[in-house]
């Protein structure tokens, strides 16, 4: 990665725990696409509401040559859940973004096919 890992925490304590599991996500990324240059990754507890206790947002940002792929994974009331599912989203995004990509530089090389039967004299 050319720009380092960046990590937010907001509204939430800092955790070795849950900075692990991101770079540790971040990581697994790298077997699907190794020119990754960068990630941010910000995990956000909203407002806490009687009845529905803590909730998480995850936003992530992932910049590969020529495309920013973004994953929003809101309302979950588990941080390190809604993180599984945001890198689970971003996980499938980068391997379609990859595979168009090396798809499109791609040429046919396999030859014509000649279906045409010689002319009957």
């Amino acid at each position: 990665m050319q720009v380092p890992l960046q990590i937010t925490l907001r509204h939430i304590a800092p955790s070795e725990a849950l900075d692990a599991r991101i770079r540790e996500q971040v990581n697994k990324l790298g077997h699907f696409n190794e020119r990754i240059i960068g990630c941010h990754v910000v995990i956000e507890e909203q407002a806490r509401r009687k009845q529905q206790g803590r909730l998480f947002n995850v936003r992530i940002a992932l910049q590969v040559p020529g495309h920013d792929i973004i994953v929003n994974r809101d309302h979950d009331e588990d941080a390190y859940m809604a993180l599984h599912a945001a890198f689970a989203h971003l996980t499938l995004r980068l391997e379609d973004v990859t595979r168009r990509v090396r798809d499109r530089g791609k040429k046919d090389t396999t030859p014509p096919a000649d279906d045409a039967a010689p002319p009957i004299p």
